[in-house]
């Protein structure tokens, strides 16, 4: 079987390598991505009638180089026109090489594209949808979802965060290492985020495997770069053992299967062993856990149990209560309340998820109400179960969630 020639992985993956590229040799960080929007287009229109290009990075590089190009005459052409007493521009101008011109054509520039986009010049709340969209590829309807905001309010951020970067005139390189230790919080979160879109998408199919090995690839980087750094290393051991379990988390059909019930024999084991290998020695270096570690020691104990059943669950509720500590994380507070079933039952569970009732940030998230119809469920509490899988399934707008959830709804006699 020949491969497509268009796969919507695969731009999602090259797009932010080719946004640095145009990025790291012109500027212009707004127009740059013009530039790579209209040569993933471009692609989609192309290649399904001359196939795919041999080297599909290069392509895309070399269409949205034109493009860029053709876009910075466009503009000062009219500046030109504005200001009749500056001479025409040459062409050479455009062509001109960045200061850090000793990189290859083929160097991969996401990574200091990543840290550009946690510039300190933009808040929190600008450098995350910026890296997700840049970095991530993801859409501005996706960045919405994930960080639980109206989409039309993050379109703005997004807007505003261009700008900010085009303002500050900043370089394209690795920032200094202090500089760069402060903004290495948000990149953490944000490969994070983008993981978990790609382990679990928001929408659509359940998973996008390439956007997962993206952030895995990056976190690797990110890790290559500050080896010491104990949350980097757990949030790549953290990847690592929860991306291992993807082969068995699926079935022929794509259909959803959860933890409790995969084929443990299908999970990664060369995957687990690195990712134990690394929270076992982060978590030995320091004496102040980060959430990072905590989830990838949660995430370890799972993957070395050899049946679920065999699950140490009174290790992960320690962990969980640990990560409570220096978490206001609502999801956090979900996790807890299932562990917290498993020792001591669902009564326990469904009181702590009480509080969450409360939290606007939980009241639309379709987990909040399959947790509780499963520890409904637990407790014997069948009609009340069925109608909170039911109101889980219309919530969620991934497709293999939504049919697992109702197949549970169906199947529990009320």
């Amino acid at each position: 079987m020949t491969e497509p020639p268009v796969a919507e992985d695969l731009l999602r993956e090259l797009a932010p390598q080719v946004l640095g590229a145009l990025v790291r040799r012109y500027g212009h960080f707004d127009t740059a991505e013009d530039a790579v929007q209209e040569a993933l287009l471009a692609a989609t229109r192309q290649w399904p009638e001359e196939g795919r290009p041999d080297n599909p990075r290069a392509w895309l590089i070399r269409v949205a180089a034109r493009r860029m190009i053709d876009l910075l005459r466009a503009e000062q052409s009219r500046r030109d026109r504005e200001d009749a007493e500056l001479t025409r521009v040459p062409r050479d101008r455009f062509m001109a090489p960045a200061a850090d011109s000793a990189r290859g054509p083929d160097q991969d520039d996401t990574l200091i594209l990543l840290f550009l986009c946690c510039h300190p010049a933009l808040t929190p709340g600008a450098q995350i949808p910026l890296t997700l969209r840049a970095v991530g590829g993801l859409s501005t309807d996706e960045i919405a979802r994930a960080l639980l905001v109206p989409e039309a309010t993050m379109a703005k951020r997004v807007t505003r965060a261009k700008q900010r970067i085009k303002d500050s005139g900043v370089g394209f390189r690795m920032p200094p290492e202090p500089e760069r230790a402060q903004r290495l919080g948000t990149v953490l979160h944000v490969l994070y985020l983008i993981f978990n879109e790609g382990y679990t998408s928001i929408s659509g199919p359940l998973e996008r495997r390439g956007l997962a090995a993206e952030a895995i690839r990056l976190t690797r980087q990110v890790h290559g770069l500050l080896p010491d750094d104990t949350e980097v290393a757990g949030l790549l051991a953290l990847m690592l053992l929860t991306d291992a379990r993807r082969p068995a988390r699926t079935g022929p059909d794509g259909a959803l299967i959860p933890l409790s019930e995969q084929d443990r024999t299908r999970w990664d084991r060369a995957a687990i062993a690195e990712g134990v290998a690394l929270v076992t020695a982060a978590l030995a270096a320091t004496h102040r856990f980060g959430p990072y570690q905590l989830q990838a020691a949660i995430a370890a104990v799972h993957d070395e149990a050899g049946t679920a059943e065999a699950t140490d669950w009174p290790q992960i509720l320690a962990l969980y209560e640990l990560l409570l500590r220096i978490s206001d994380n609502p999801m956090v507070t979900l996790n807890h309340a299932v562990a917290a079933a498993m020792v001591h039952g669902p009564r326990v569970g469904l009181d702590l998820l009480a509080p969450l009732d409360a939290d606007s940030r939980m009241t639309a998230n379709h987990r909040f109400d399959a947790v509780r119809a499963h520890l409904l469920e637990l407790a014997g509490e069948h009609a009340a179960a069925r109608a909170h899988y039911l109101r889980a399934a219309r919530r969620t707008t991934s497709t293999p969630e939504r049919d697992y959830l109702d197949a549970k709804a169906a199947a529990i006699r009320a």
